[in-house]
């Protein structure tokens, strides 16, 4: 399917068959991974108040799911392991509370050692993901058409179009099956 589709049920079968695409991967642990981030990640973070926050543990896991699902760069995790607590928490603190401008909470988080604009995006996106988007390989290709550019204003782009994206209206039969 390609990201111009506008056809709202072929948009709910992809979604519908991620987990059996995530298995077919076959990769050790991302499973398990992508279960915290997806399910048990969220509402952590929903539920800390009045300021949620992420700590670096946490911080740690989402690193290793990113990781897991796409290039393996060990330095980051262990750059992201290795950071203060009460700094991730401030960060965190700080970016959650910048939302819903995503450029403002992408720039409290990559002010941690390890945290580039994509890993920002998935911490930004468990907590509100109708505001922030995940800065996914796959998601970029489908986008934009790449997913070499990581930085901050490639992902400002990536962001917008994903949102115009999802306020148009869906109308039946309206894609080619290329």
């Amino acid at each position: 399917m390609k990201f111009e589709c506008s056809e709202l049920n072929l948009w709910k079968e992809a979604l519908s068959s991620y987990s059996t695409r995530l298995e077919s991967l076959n990769k050790p642990n991302l499973i398990s991974f992508d279960d915290f981030y997806r399910n048990q990640l969220p509402p952590i973070l929903r539920n800390r108040n009045p300021n949620p926050y992420i700590t670096t543990a946490e911080l740690s896991k989402l690193m290793q799911w990113k990781l897991t699902r796409g290039k393996w760069r060990p330095r980051l995790l262990d750059f992201v392991s290795s950071l203060d607590e009460a700094a991730v928490k401030s960060a965190s603190e700080k970016a959650f509370q910048s939302l819903p401008d995503v450029s403002k909470a992408v720039s409290e988080l990559t002010v941690l050692k390890g945290v580039g604009p994509a890993t920002a995006s998935a911490v930004l996106a468990a907590y509100a993901p109708d505001v922030a988007p995940f800065m996914s390989d796959e998601a970029m290709v489908a986008a934009l058409g790449n997913s070499k550019d990581y930085s901050l204003k490639q992902y400002l782009l990536f962001a917008n179009k994903l949102q115009t994206k999802a306020k148009m209206s869906f109308e039946p039969l309206r894609c080619d099956q290329a």
